[in-house]
């Protein structure tokens, strides 16, 4: 055995460095003497162990143990007096290191060792059992397995899983029994555990921001590693906002502050307060952290610094901290405790499991073609690109002028010298640590050094992130933006070039270019996934250095599919492929094609490799890399160009532009050799004052009264020169206008206060309620101003992690509110604004602007306890009528029925229905003025534009886009350029969008966009800039509808992405680019006027002067009348004829619910369509889906889209005789917009002559006479539903207690068989028939154990619930894990949809015919269930579901039935009425990111558990790229928790819910009529159920008691 301790000494560096990814001691000093030091620090503090006892199954008793302390491998803890008794195994697989304890009965720790386990889970765990086999070779132990990567080391080894957070909640429990809440960071997990009344535990879900990975990669562009972090933070004295929602966000704030010279201990300080903001808003999800707080895991181990942010932001003092000694083994001794199985085990017993395992190759992970098939095509590709150098000249004997060009990249800085004639003399390439002028100096010097004597240099041209700094730093002659620079460089090399693409550290740049200029640039946006520092810090990780990385690729046999999407996701991801045991070069093979997929599918959107052209050259960094290059060429089967200065080509364009621009004898005025040695920076920061948004300043100060000034967001601070006339900036004039009006004093205020939050929709609606509430006598109270300290302030009660940052920020301004104790708080859910445009097909606000209020109340605890009236009805905003009625009954019936229960304060006369009326006029009036100033205000902007030769930019985006906070101040920056600067809403009146456009234009504030970006295609004056909230599900489609507008006329279309992030670089590059092409288009009017011999006099507000340099971008003659010719993008539909069905068309059908659509197949078939239902997708199907669908667009559209495409492309189809089919359904939910989706896609694959069929109750301009829907055909297809959910219930009821495995399963496909002949015919009588039959074979089918599983529902949106890919099989899951899966039906989301009319008339009003029309049907289809729903009342096993009506009333227990987008109310219906029929856990499956799931999905959870604190609810989010293992882990979470609350009898009797009426007076419950089915209720069945579902309720107000 001691070699084998000599092998463990090998690895003592890595040892040392443990701790999660924290890093402990200095142990490279000398391994081995480091290493004892930390085995005894790490001894002494974990002997400790707590004392208190659990009792446990007997196992024999250990044998006497001869081992002796001597003998323990190094770094590893060991009492051997503590080994007696029985013996308990955990072991820990975490993501980044594996954990291992062994315990006696007491507790105690017997033996313990962690390591890192560099991703080879097996080998890591060979190691340390082996290692702790020398201390206790024969013990015999029971054994238990838990952590995010023990699930497949458990089934290998064949021991119990734990589920972890188990695991650590029993270590808590018994070693730290006063806690209240445990915080528990990870490698990639972070949780946090609520002990108070049951359990409920959070954990990340997609994203691993502001976790144990997150911190490493934040510390290695800090050149540390997390320990120096740790001392770095110690120092601190300023904290800056860095995001957290997103690692790759947060590196662009964080290395824009290094390259901007802010120090380093501030940094590290504010990267820890953005982990610990990250962990409360992101996972607290709307509960607070209170009580006695414990921290366990790694990072908050061994980072003091972390912990202490963490005290500050949660005000806990000493005596509620709790910090165990040996916090980073609580899960590993958690496990040990909490074992069930009594398997006994010993350590070499498992060692020669692990040998006997051989290939291992698990299943989730995708595998790829290899880069290079064989040694061949590796010689002929590096044959290929080892040609393709750039001239070079020697700078031995060279005479003359030389030129500099200096890229200062956000990570790496380049520098080339050029000589006379072009030649490349001499480059630089190399890291600039964070300090950009520190770098420049070293390369001056370094040029200095090789310029040869009586050489001069001829002129400096510096490019990139840090341009400017270095122009004032060391007096360059001139700066060019990066774009133009790669241009030119690119011109030099390849003559003919047609497109560039760049990958650099963060950026992705993309150019197109025709003749020699750019067409068209693509920028990544607000995220840096799959560029350089990414693949850098994942070498880093797998300790290898970038090199030995791609090569590793490039032999790599097998190549992870990684996905596309985001790189955090991409962690996960590889985290999953090597547990399955992928080699460390399958995964850089796959990150390489990764990285080439999301340049290609994301950030250039491409959908055939045609459209790049053949001469492409790709340059920067990362296709340094042959792994990268090679995958481009794989992928988009061109033979690209990669010059030899790949990394260098934009300094190379800048050194040409320098000599471009010298002329014949210019020379340069930058700095000496001398002067640049020594140049030094004092830096200084302050605040500046001259806007509201006080940036914090850093000027560096170069002496000589030069000096630089960044952290500015606008250029006003930098002390630019100003011009020579302001230009118009609309976004602060709007904000003047929407928000300075007169209010009236609270003294002279008869019916006191009201709070109005400067959020979401009152940026638009504000005018209208301020002039309401005012003419009624109220005083008027807005929260104050957006800034950072307000989205603090809300932190704790966002319920949803992914919601866009607006609707975060409406927490805080509610906040405000409560803290000026106004008399109630006024925040109206609008369904529908105001209809500008008729031909638009509807006026939605979106699903958040509509209804987020509702979370807000549901959310926000001071609410509830500080008794504030907090109304948020809905209300009818587009009708004049309907509003004064609903307003009436709003403020002067509930408002006062309110106070007189102890909400909120009525004061002054009592409001009457005239004074309302009057009220809602005049504010009318109010919003039209405010409105007509906005466009007056637009015009006169316009025509200032023209008179002064100016450019305007349409700043386009929502209302709430006008918060200086949430638009980062953007308008400033671009007014600061010189442009004027205009809203959306300014333009859009003076013309009307083409119609129809391609897609549904059902919400009120995108028609504005389309409507001015028509505008903006007819001006030769103005261009558009889109801005887009980062998680805003509806601007997926809306930014491609835009840039379909813009480009079509020849336009560049700009999007900004915008988050809590405030970095703007990207911002800069695309405006300073814009800029670019607006100097080339005055070079070619100067050049036409100098032709024609005139005189070319440029306006005086003229953004830029005439450009001196060939000219780099792609612009329009320029015609002199102020329109220019608009081109069409009008999308003319294709109907579905009835010539089409006569000739037998294939009708192609997305599949939604496998065992619904089955029979709905067979009743279309049967009305003589041929239909053809899709097979239930696959991977490619989800390939196909994100090549042609907008990235952010949500999982169900992506899976719809592709499931359609890969039909198309299969080759199956005759596509001369195919048609698609798809549902719409009308609401403000994307889902309407599937048809527009699946439109674009089949243009863009080439067939736009394939009809798509629209399934809809609502008229959507649709018109297909070859499909019509019968009655009869519509009567079928219910029962075919009614079948699929009775079948549906029994199965899943039945099959988890099966006497023989797979009876079940045969039942059901026996009866399903006899449903699908039938379908077609179905009618009551038959039907009823059928199900008689069924009923009877399941509920008399040989059960075991009946009753004794817990109950899981699944509830959600509805294709993610029903699609067994969409949420990877989670019924197959729930039953695996020994539970039994409750899914509500079908046919009530159809029934939800039709009662919805009936539903709102009191709230929004709805017109009587619609409403009779939809209740006969509901009826009807009442009808045509009760025979059925009878029988199951009647049988042993089932239930009959609930009435619509009554799940409307439950849902009305929590929230308004107007939250009708998406799932809507039912979502909380049915999580309410699995709660009542004894399956109160439940998992509430959504896409990522759903709009409407915000809502009625997350938002009502918190409530629901103080309704029924029984109540076990996870939400998981599905998505292509998220990560399995992470659903997985939170499911079993939540499902261990049902384990435990089923022992202790928690909750799960089936009762019968006798059906309650709400009295419409009272309120109160009270039993229905008797009815047939349930007879006359006893009065005490209705007392005990009002009681549990009736808690406190009170309609119609927001506020619960």
């Amino acid at each position: 055995m001691s070699k084998l301790v000599e092998g463990i000494k090998d690895r003592m560096v890595a040892a040392a460095r443990e701790a999660a990814p924290a890093v402990v001691d200095a142990a490279q000093k000398a391994a081995t003497a480091a290493a004892e030091k930390v085995a005894e620090a790490v001894a002494d503090a974990k002997n400790a162990a707590g004392e208190t006892s659990v009792a446990s199954e007997p196992a024999t008793a250990a044998e006497p143990l001869a081992a002796t302390a001597a003998q323990a491998p190094e770094g590893a803890i060991f009492n051997p007096e503590a080994a007696r008794g029985n013996l308990h195994l955990g072991i820990d697989v975490g993501s980044t290191t594996v954990k291992l304890a062994v315990l006696n009965d007491d507790n105690q720790i017997v033996y313990a060792k962690y390591q890192r386990h560099h991703t080879d889970v097996r080998a890591c765990a060979r190691d340390l059992f082996e290692g702790a086999a020398t201390v206790l070779p024969t013990a015999q132990m029971t054994c238990a397995i838990t952590g995010s990567g023990g699930l497949l080391l458990s089934q290998w080894l064949d021991l119990e899983f734990v589920q972890e957070v188990i695991a650590s909640k029993r270590a808590v429990e018994t070693l730290i029994p006063a806690t209240d809440v445990a915080i528990e960071l990870g490698g990639e997990d972070a949780k946090i555990i609520y002990f108070d009344n049951g359990i409920e535990q959070r954990m990340n879900g997609t994203c691993a921001g502001g976790t144990g990975a997150f911190i490493d990669q934040m510390a290695t562009l800090l050149h540390t590693d997390a320990s120096g972090l740790n001392e770095l933070a110690a120092n601190a004295t300023t904290i800056y906002p860095i995001a957290s929602r997103c690692g790759v966000f947060a590196k662009t704030d964080v290395q824009p502050l290094l390259n901007e010279g802010a120090r380093p201990e501030d940094v590290a300080a504010s990267i820890f307060q953005a982990v610990v903001t990250q962990t409360i808003s992101g996972l607290a999800c709307g509960r607070p952290i209170r009580g006695n707080v414990a921290f366990l895991g790694g990072p908050l181990q061994y980072l003091s610094e972390l912990r202490h942010r963490f005290y500050l932001t949660l005000n806990l003092d000493e005596e509620h901290r709790i910090v165990p000694q040996n916090a980073h083994l609580f899960v590993a001794s958690g496990a040990a405790m909490a074992h069930e199985s009594n398997k006994l085990s010993t350590f070499p017993q498992l060692i020669e499991a692990i040998d006997a395992l051989g290939d291992t190759q698990g299943a989730e992970v995708e595998r790829l073609d290899p880069l290079f098939a064989t040694d061949e095509d590796f010689a002929e590709f590096k044959g290929r690109h080892d040609t393709e150098v750039v001239p070079k000249g020697k700078l031995d004997g060279y005479a003359g002028r030389v030129f500099i060009g200096i890229d200062a990249g956000s990570t790496t800085m380049k520098a080339a010298l050029v000589g006379e004639d072009g030649q490349l003399l001499h480059t630089w390439y190399g890291n600039n640590n964070g300090d950009i002028l520190g770098t420049a100096k070293v390369i001056m010097a370094d040029f200095y050094n090789h310029i040869p004597a009586g050489c001069t240099i001829g002129h400096v041209t510096t490019t990139g992130y840090g341009e400017a700094l270095l122009i004032e730093a060391l007096k360059a002659d001139s700066g060019e933006i990066e774009t133009v620079a790669h241009l030119r460089g690119a011109k030099a090399f390849l003559p003919g070039v047609e497109f560039i693409l760049d990958i650099g550290g963060q950026d992705m740049k993309c150019l197109r270019v025709k003749d020699g200029v750019i067409e068209h640039i693509m920028l990544n946006e607000a995220c840096s996934s799959g560029c350089g520092s990414f693949i850098e810090s994942f070498a880093v990780s797998m300790n290898m250095d970038v090199r030995a990385f791609a090569d590793a690729a490039i032999h790599a046999k097998a190549p992870v599919d990684l996905g596309s999407r985001c790189t955090v996701f991409m962690n996960s991801r590889v985290k999953q492929a090597q547990k399955e045991g992928a080699t460390v070069g399958d995964i850089a093979a796959g990150l390489s094609y990764s990285v080439i997929k999301n340049a290609l599918f994301k950030v250039i959107k491409l959908r055939d490799p045609k459209e790049i052209g053949s001469q492409v050259i790709v340059q920067g960094g990362t296709f340094m890399s042959d792994a990268t290059l090679r995958a481009f060429e794989q992928l988009t089967g061109v033979h690209a160009v990669r010059p030899d200065i790949a990394g260098c080509m934009g300094a190379y364009g800048a050194a040409l532009l320098a000599r471009d621009r010298a002329g014949a004898d210019g020379t340069s005025t930058i700095l000496s050799a001398e002067d640049i040695a020594h140049l030094t920076v004092t830096q200084k920061h302050v605040r500046c004052g001259r806007c509201s948004n006080n940036c914090q300043l850093t000027v560096n100060d170069f002496g000589g009264g030069r000096r630089f000034i960044t952290g500015n967001r606008c250029e006003k601070g930098a002390g630019h020169k100003k011009q020579k006339t302001e230009a118009p900036n609309l976004f602060k004039k709007k904000n003047d206008l929407l928000f300075s009006r007169e209010v009236l004093s609270p003294d002279e205020a008869p019916r006191g206060t009201v709070g109005i939050p400067r959020a979401l929709n009152m940026y638009e609606n504000y005018p209208f309620w301020h002039a309401f509430f005012t003419r009624l006598g109220f005083s008027v109270q807005l929260s104050d101003q957006s800034s950072k300290k307000t989205y603090q302030a809300g932190i704790e009660s966002m319920p949803s992690e992914s919601v866009c940052y607006p609707a975060k920020m409406s927490h805080g301004h509610v906040m405000n509110l409560i803290d000026r104790d106004v008399d109630f708080i006024w925040m109206p859910c609008v369904r529908w604004e105001r209809k500008e445009d008729p031909t638009a097909g509807n006026c939605y606000n979106c699903p958040i602007v509509m209804s987020y209020p509702t979370a807000l109340a549901l959310n926000i605890d001071e609410i509830r306890e500080q008794n504030i009236e907090f109304l948020y009805p809905f209300v009818p905003y587009h009708d004049k009528t309907e509003l004064k009625r609903r307003l009436y009954q709003v403020l002067a019936v509930d408002r006062v029925a309110d106070a007189q229960a102890g909400r909120g304060r009525v004061r002054g006369p009592k409001i009457t229905r005239s004074e309302v009326d009057a009220a809602v006029n005049a504010a009318f009036e109010a919003d039209a003025r405010f409105h007509e100033d906005i466009q007056t205000m637009g015009e006169e902007a316009l025509k200032w534009v023209e008179d002064h030769g100016g450019h305007g930019i349409v700043l386009a985006g929502r209302p709430y886009h006008n918060d200086p906070e949430i638009n980062h101040a953007l308008p400033e920056l671009i007014s600061s350029f010189g442009f004027a600067v205009f809203t959306e809403d300014s333009l859009a009146h003076l013309v009307k969008p083409e119609r129809p456009i391609r897609v549904v234009d059902q919400w009120m504030y995108h028609s504005r966009l389309y409507a001015v970006a028509r505008f903006v295609t007819m001006r030769n004056d103005l261009d558009l800039i889109q801005l887009n909230s980062f998680g805003c599900g509806l601007d997926a489609l809306t930014t491609d509808q835009v840039q379909e507008i813009l480009e079509a006329s020849g336009k560049i279309y700009t999007v900004l992405k915008i988050d809590e992030v405030s970095n703007l670089g990207a911002a800069r590059i695309r405006i300073r680019s814009l800029m670019a092409a607006l100097k080339d288009q005055e070079a070619e009017r100067l050049a036409e006027a100098t032709a024609a011999g005139e005189a070319y006099e440029q306006g005086d507000a003229a953004p830029v002067a005439p450009s001196t340099d060939a000219p780099a971008f792609a612009s329009r003659k320029y015609t002199f009348e102020a329109q220019r010719e608009s081109a069409s993008t009008a999308w003319p539909k294709v109907p579905f004829t009835e010539q089409m069905r006569d000739e037998g068309y294939t009708i192609l059908c997305p599949q939604m619910a496998p065992i619904h659509f089955d029979l709905v197949k067979e009743v279309f078939r049967g009305a003589g369509y041929n239909l053809e239902l899709l097979p239930s997708t696959d991977h490619d199907a989800v390939e196909a889906g994100l090549r042609y669908v907008n990235n952010d667009i949500c999982y169900p559209s992506i899976l719809v889209t592709g499931q359609i495409m890969e039909a198309i492309e299969s080759g199956r189809y005759d596509l001369s005789k195919t048609a698609v089919v798809i549902s719409q359904t009308g609401g403000g939910c994307r889902a309407t917009n599937y048809i527009a989706l699946i439109r674009k896609a089949l243009r863009e694959s080439g067939h736009p002559e394939i009809p798509v069929i629209s399934l809809s109750a609502v008229a959507l301009g649709e018109d297909n006479p070859g499909f019509k829907v019968t009655p009869a055909l519509l009567k079928q297809a219910v029962y075919a539903v009614l079948f699929g959910d009775v079948m549906m219930q029994m199965l899943y009821r039945c099959r988890p207690y099966e006497a023989t495995p797979g009876a079940a399963n045969a039942l059901y496909e026996e009866y399903m068989a006899r449903a699908r002949k039938l379908a077609p015919k179905f009618n009551r009588h038959n039907y009823t028939k059928l199900c008689r039959e069924a009923i009877r074979a399941f509920d008399t089918m040989p059960l075991v154990g009946e009753g004794t599983k817990p109950r899981v529902g699944v509830v959600g949106e509805i294709l993610v619930k029903f699609h067994p890919t969409a949420n990877n099989h989670v019924v197959d899951v729930i039953e695996r894990e020994g539970c039994e899966a409750v899914v509500p039906g079908l046919l009530d989301f159809f029934l939800y949809s039709m009662s919805n009319a009936e539903l709102q008339k009191d709230e929004l009003g709805s017109s009587a015919t619609t409403r009779a029309g939809m209740q006969a049907l509901i009826k009807l289809v009442d009808w045509m269930r009760t025979p059925v729903e009878e029988m199951l009342e009647k049988s042993r096993r089932f239930e009959a579901p609930e009435r619509i009506g009554t799940m409307a009333d439950k849902a009305r227990t929590v929230l308004s039935v107007c939250n009708n987008m998406g799932e809507g109310w039912l979502l909380t219906a049915e999580m309410l009425d699995l709660i009542d029929h004894g399956a109160p856990n439940i998992i509430c499956t959504q896409p990522f990111a759903c709009l409407p799931n915000h809502v009625v999905g997350k938002a009502v959870i918190k409530e629901l558990r103080r309704q029924h604190p029984e109540s076990n609810i996870v939400a998981v989010d599905y998505d292509p790229g998220a990560s399995e293992v992470n659903q997985l882990n939170r499911i079993k979470l939540m499902i261990s928790v049902a384990k435990e609350n089923m022992r202790a009898g928690k909750g799960f009797k089936l009762e019968k819910v006798a059906p309650l009426a709400m009295d419409e007076v009272t309120g109160q419950m009270r039993a229905h009529d008797g009815c047939v089915s349930c007879g006359p209720a006893s009065e005490e069945a209705v007392a005990s159920v009002a009681k549990r579902l009736g808690r406190g309720i009170k309609m119609g107000r927001g506020i619960k008691k």
